[in-house]
């Protein structure tokens, strides 16, 4: 049994040791076959002489080490690619890491490559319905990338949406081994994400040109680097730092500056140092257990991050042997305060967060609120205090100090004892509809509460059209269903933001209920996400019609249909509109994807058991 520190959180101990006692069967497989996995000395020592020459056959100046010195050997797993903004700058990676490896007394290979799809690039096409899956092809091919067992531990370099959950997954298969992620860094700051959010509504009601929607977008989007509003990107980043899988205080630090390179070079030399041949060996399977799931949970409610880590974070943990669910997220909700203010859920970016005090003054201020478990393990073979602290460039190198005593900017980051609100708000929404979750955060409270008749949908194309003609200048609840894992692959439902927004600026009632994703991007209007059951699978959703009326309630967790009971269960399920597969960007290769997928509450897995 995990030992829970005297001074955490009431609600924090009773969340653990109920995902403890919940996880306790399968974790405990999971770390018997870690055990079993487990070698001393290097793994590639347990190769027959054929395997190890095809290892090292173009190794060049690493062969002989890889031959004769017992020096560990650190796996490169990277999402590169030059189109990626966030990961174009992984490109010069290997060199610097290979180079950090032998002045280490190690060696580092490239093991492999995993995809990197971007959903800023295919939002609002068919291309998104490849979008979720993309994570589980990520997690096998990680696992590909390791299957070789010539690695005594491993650097993951991956940033955006999917990516990082893909890796984690495919990196817990392979948790006998040491990992540490590796990030690039968030891009500069471009025009202001209110200025951004105007033109972008502008565009939607006809008033603004491609042209001019075009400048704007390019002028956020402009230079290497993450996406700067917090949306998934961005929440990996915080999540990979709070579970102790980061070098400290390496989440926001730009890409392509002297720190950042530094940093790179710090988690090759600790990787080295983790591995079985490396002196100080700690297998991931070890750093990570139930206490490094609540910390996600809890940085993820106090910053205000991406609703699709509900589903996510769920994959991630299955991976590890550990079981969430919806009711930890929502009742860690109920006492996590509200600390940061980034774009959508206010109008900083993640560069304004770093500048104000970072992941040191946050991580910080929840420990010292007893919101966070300090006594886990973590890449920096300290418990989660040493993540209280940022990395800095001295003349002696690079050194760690304490993060700033006070938030340097209160408009964007808070100490837990003023926060902007007293709760996180994430919430989930049970009622004859299904169960659901909503995000508040960056939702007026005059817009918690909606009742209003339905208007249904099976794609968001024809909400568009709906609002173009006119059809939703009214108070509405819009549902789109047939969004779900198994019904077209969950694609993210972002492009309605503009338009549910205008609806509501113009003092209308709005909500969107959907079985599909909103986005890490989740932002003013209310919307009850994630509904479970989906409609393909005989979940409510199929069953409303045009005209009934919805309540979804945020404050007391309930979404639910206005109709009697029995007349509502009797209803037969509209028939699936979207069955055939979209010609052209790849649907039909995921066949097998959509048919094996768990629901949204289940981490909507496909490739893990």
């Amino acid at each position: 049994m995990i030992a829970l520190p005297a001074q955490a959180h009431p609600t924090v101990v009773t969340v653990t040791e109920r995902i403890v006692r919940r996880s306790a069967p399968q974790r405990a497989l999971y770390l018997a076959r870690m055990q079993a996995a487990h070698r001393d000395g290097p793994a590639r020592a347990q190769h027959g002489c054929a395997n190890l020459a095809h290892g090292f056959a173009a190794a060049g100046p690493d062969k002989a080490a890889l031959r004769s010195k017992p020096w560990p050997n650190i796996a490169i797993v990277s999402a590169y690619n030059d189109m990626l903004s966030a990961h174009q700058p992984y490109e010069r990676y290997p060199s610097l890491i290979r180079a950090a490896a032998r002045d280490a007394g190690a060696i580092a290979q490239f093991a492999g490559g995993v995809p990197a799809m971007c959903d800023g690039v295919t939002q609002g096409t068919d291309s998104m319905e490849l979008s979720l899956f993309s994570r589980d092809v990520i997690a096998m091919s990680t696992a590909v990338a390791l299957s070789h067992n010539m690695f005594d531990a491993a650097l993951l370099l991956g940033i955006c949406d999917k990516i990082v959950p893909g890796l984690f997954i495919g990196a817990m298969a392979f948790g006998h081994l040491p990992m540490i992620f590796v990030p690039s860094g968030p891009m500069a700051s471009g025009m202001s994400n209110p200025e951004k959010s105007r033109i972008r509504n502008l565009y939607a009601q006809g008033k603004a040109t491609r042209d001019e929607l075009l400048a704007a977008e390019a002028a956020s989007y402009h230079d290497v680097g993450t996406c700067t509003f917090y949306g998934t990107a961005n929440s990996n980043q915080m999540l990979m730092e709070i579970m102790g899988l980061h070098m400290p205080g390496a989440a926001f630090v730009p890409p392509n500056t002297p720190l950042r390179d530094q940093l790179t070079i710090a988690a090759t030399r600790r990787a080295a140092a983790l591995s079985a041949a490396g002196g100080s060996y700690m297998p991931v399977s070890q750093v990570i257990d139930e206490r490094s799931f609540v910390n996600a949970i809890v940085g993820l409610l106090a910053t205000g991050g991406s609703t699709n880590h509900t589903i996510h974070l769920v994959a991630m943990a299955h991976a590890a042997g550990i079981t969430i669910n919806w009711d930890d997220f929502h009742d860690l909700s109920a006492v996590v305060p509200l600390l940061a203010r980034i774009y959508p859920n206010g109008k900083a970016d993640v560069n304004h967060f770093q500048a104000a005090g970072g992941m040191g003054f946050l991580i910080r201020e929840l420990l010292s609120a007893g919101l966070l478990h300090e006594d886990v393990q973590t890449v920096a073979g300290q418990g989660l205090s040493a993540y209280s602290q940022e990395p800095a460039l001295t003349d002696d190198g690079l050194v760690w100090q304490d993060a700033p005593a006070e938030s340097r900017d209160l408009n964007v980051l808070r100490g837990a004892q003023a926060p902007f609100s007293a709760d996180g708000g994430l919430r989930l929404l049970c009622g004859n509809l299904g169960r659901s979750v909503i995000k508040i955060s960056a939702v007026a409270p005059e817009h918690h509460v909606v009742e209003a008749p339905a208007m249904v949908f099976t794609d968001q194309a024809q909400v568009i059209d709906a609002y173009r003609a006119g059809k939703l200048t009214r108070d509405v609840v819009v549902v789109v269903r047939e969004q779900g894992p198994r019904a077209n692959g969950m694609p993210e439902l972002h492009k309605l933001t503009p338009t549910l927004s205008v609806l509501q600026s113009q003092g209308h009632h709005v909500a969107l209920v959907t079985d599909g994703r909103m986005s890490g991007a989740s932002g003013t209007v209310p919307a009850a996400i994630h509904v479970s059951p989906e409609s393909l699978c005989g979940g409510p959703l199929a069953r409303v019609r045009d005209g009934d009326v919805i309540r979804l309630d945020a404050h007391a967790g309930t979404l639910e249909l206005l109709a009697d009971a029995a007349e509502f269960a009797a209803r037969t399920p509209a028939p699936i509109a979207n069955a055939s597969a979209n010609g052209g960007s790849g649907r039909e290769l995921f066949g097998s994807f959509r048919a094996h997928a768990t629901d949204a509450e289940s981490g909507a897995r496909t490739c893990n058991p």
